[in-house]
């Protein structure tokens, strides 16, 4: 039996991947995390499939109430259970198992508190052209606007925290706003953070220009505190 001596917890939101969340969890299982998967009120068969695996945490939600509800409910959850290090990992199998090291690495030498993976900083990921010339140049000024953090990225969801941490970023935007929530309360909270390469393999797309825009109608209308 594995032994998490640093209390690492990867949570991962989940709607309706059955056809990822298998791979995810089997290439997860050759590392020493314990795993919490929130099903965010899948319609599939993504929560049969998760409590196959022996050992993995699965929290639902009856009805789908979005990423970053579910991510807040995840690290609730890995807090309860005696967290010391959060990892936020996606569900649709583009993100790295291997990669979790080295987000963690900065946290256990005390030398940030939160890491934010970034496909700009030396890892190749194929980041689709439209998204890398057209989408994410104007996304990380929009980014800086609104946080106050200038980043290499434009949030691709990997990212890591300590426990202390964890209980400082309450996420309150339910949807794909809390992505630039979270890089605000960094600076809200005087948080040291830093950023990691990491490879994102993408299989489709993602989210499309109208998802942007989406999110800042989200930031004008609920502004997070």
């Amino acid at each position: 039996m594995k032994q998490n001596s640093h209390k690492v917890f990867v949570v991962i939101p989940a709607w309706n991947e059955a056809d990822n969340i298998g791979k995810v969890l089997t290439k997860l299982s050759d590392y020493e995390y314990d795993i919490v998967v929130v099903n965010d009120g899948s319609e599939d068969n993504t929560a049969s499939i998760v409590s196959q695996y022996g050992g993995v945490y699965l929290v639902n939600h009856f009805i789908n109430r979005g990423m970053g509800a579910a991510l807040q409910t995840g690290n609730e959850f890995a807090l309860q259970m005696g967290a010391l290090y959060i990892v936020h990992f996606d569900a649709d199998g583009q993100m790295q198992a291997e990669d979790i090291k080295e987000m963690l690495e900065p946290l256990i030498a005390g030398r940030a508190d939160i890491t934010i993976g970034s496909r700009h900083l030396g890892k190749k990921s194929n980041l689709p052209w439209f998204k890398r010339y057209i989408i994410q140049p104007p996304s990380r000024i929009i980014n800086y606007i609104f946080t106050g953090l200038w980043l290499t990225d434009v949030h691709n969801g990997f990212r890591a925290m300590t426990a202390i941490t964890a209980r400082k970023i309450i996420i309150k935007q339910d949807l794909m706003a809390h992505a630039t929530e979270i890089i605000a309360l960094i600076k809200k909270n005087n948080l040291r953070y830093t950023e990691v390469p990491v490879k994102i393999i993408y299989h489709h797309f993602g989210q499309k220009l109208s998802g942007g825009f989406k999110i800042l109608f989200d930031l004008f209308i609920k502004k997070f505190s």
